[in-house]
C-alpha cells in the first residue's frame, strides 16, 4: 500500500503483519492475563492448561499430557510432580492396560478449575468484545479448521484435490 506525501512523493506503508504473527501475539498475551489469573492460587498458565486437559481427557500418560498441554516431555514430568504435591491430579494405574501409569484430575484439581472458570470465560469474553458474535464464532470455526490443517495434512491434500 501507499500514500502520498506532502512533497508529492510516494509513502511506502508497513506491510501488516502475518497471521502467525498475530496469532503469536494473541497467545502471548492470553498467556500473561492467564498468568495473572492462576498466580493466586498458586498456578501457572501452563499448570492451569494441563489441569484444563486432564479434566477433557481422563487418565492420559504423561506423554499424552504433555502433547496437549503443548510442553516438552521433560517440562511435563516437573508440573506432574508438583501438581501431585499439591493433590491436583493423581497417578494410577491404567485400567485397560496395568502397565502404564496415567494422570487424572483429582476432586481438589476439579474445584480449582471451578473457582478458575468465571475468570477465564471473562478473559475469553474482554479478548473478543470487538468482535460481533457471528465474528466469534467464525473465528472459532476458522482457527478449529487451521488447527486441523496443522494437525492432520492429509485432510487438507484431500481438500486441494477436489
Amino acid at each position: 500500500m501507499t500514500g502520498t506525501t506532502g512533497d508529492g512523493g510516494r509513502e511506502e506503508r508497513p506491510t501488516p503483519p502475518t497471521l502467525l504473527y498475530l496469532m503469536k501475539q494473541v497467545e502471548l498475551a492470553v498467556r500473561a492475563e492467564l498468568d495473572e489469573l492462576t498466580r493466586p492460587v498458586g498456578l501457572t498458565a501452563l499448570q492451569y492448561t494441563a489441569l484444563t486437559v486432564l479434566e477433557r481427557h481422563p487418565d492420559l500418560t504423561s506423554a499424552h499430557l504433555a502433547r496437549h498441554s503443548f510442553v516438552t516431555a521433560q517440562s511435563m514430568a516437573d508440573m506432574v510432580t508438583t501438581l501431585l504435591d499439591r493433590h491436583l491430579i493423581d497417578r494410577h494405574r491404567d485400567p485397560a492396560d496395568r502397565r502404564r501409569l496415567v494422570i487424572a484430575l483429582t476432586p481438589d484439581g476439579g474445584r480449582l478449575l471451578a473457582q478458575l472458570r468465571p475468570q477465564v470465560a471473562a478473559l475469553e469474553t474482554r479478548m473478543l468484545t470487538l468482535l460481533s458474535e457471528d465474528e466469534a464464532a467464525r473465528l472459532r470455526h476458522s482457527l478449529d479448521q487451521c488447527r486441523t490443517a496443522l494437525l492432520h495434512p492429509e485432510r487438507t491434500a484431500d481438500q486441494t484435490t477436489r
